[in-house]
């Protein structure tokens, strides 16, 4: 495993440190960041961020809600590229030129790569004791549900707890179902057993309704819950996000700390 190379380091906050980096992998390298609690007695647990089409690692979302996370409840969080996106776009690609290249690439290869990229660069940080790369966490919509599906189910029983949406097994648009690796995906979804909350966007016009019901109804998970939203693809509300971050909380926070979350007024 290759030691990870830090290109910037930021206090945040007191309570988060934000982080840059490069992890070798083959001959290349996954880029990543991470939002990271004050050190503790112990290592902190870790939810992985999977951004949507044309997003990065470091969007708005995945800062606002990692800078809660681990200011908040003690939980780091970390997010890398998707394929083709961020600090790993193709110079003078546009917005959706990824999709070609996924479709070239074939999208099984794709959501294989992804799911190695995921592996490696959880365990670098966890070597780094950065994390505790045994207690983990997802949260992904969209395109990050469609890749963070089979990373969920390779991390077995690391996996505590997983936020996916916006994401189903029917897709109008031609080039969005030729990114499919539906039984890939199928298989995926079957083998996750950690408590999952799926969040389906109910006048959705991306992922068909149908489309993500089927998913929700392939989940293994005993502990899986359907949340509904009325709205389109788009649509993310705050209190969705504020779900999102209840459920994660609920199933990685170590049973002593949650005193604290209560006090933070979060319902647990």
């Amino acid at each position: 495993m290759g030691e990870l190379e830090v290109t910037r380091r930021d206090q945040l906050t007191p309570n988060v440190t934000e982080t840059a980096f490069f992890v070798p992998r083959d001959d290349s390298s996954v880029p990543a960041i991470a939002w990271l609690p004050p050190s503790a007695d112990r290592l902190p647990p870790v939810v992985l961020f999977g951004h949507g089409g044309s997003g990065h690692k470091a969007i708005d979302r995945h800062r606002r809600m990692g800078s809660r996370l681990a200011g908040e409840f003690g939980i780091a969080a970390l997010a890398i590229d998707g394929p083709y996106h961020g600090d790993r776009i193709v110079p003078g690609d546009g917005p959706l030129d990824y999709q070609h290249r996924v479709v070239a690439e074939g999208p099984v290869a794709v959501h294989e790569r992804m799911r190695d990229d995921w592996l490696t660069v959880l365990s670098t940080v966890g070597d780094e004791q950065m994390v505790d790369d045994e207690f983990v966490g997802y949260l992904g919509v969209s395109m990050g549900a469609r890749y963070g599906i089979v990373l969920c189910a390779a991390l077995g029983e690391r996996l505590r707890a997983a936020v996916i949406g916006k994401f189903g097994l029917i897709a109008p648009d031609p080039m969005m179902a030729a990114m499919a690796a539906h039984e890939l995906v199928r298989r995926s979804a079957t083998a996750i057993t950690a408590p999952v909350l799926h969040h389906v966007q109910w006048d959705d016009e991306v992922f068909t309704r149908d489309g993500q019901l089927e998913l929700f109804e392939l989940l293994g998970s005993p502990l899986k819950q359907l949340r509904g939203r009325p709205g389109r693809h788009a649509v993310t509300r705050a209190v969705d996000e504020d779900s999102w971050v209840e459920h994660l909380v609920r199933n990685l926070q170590p049973p002593d700390n949650r005193s604290e979350a209560y006090a933070a007024g979060l319902e647990l």
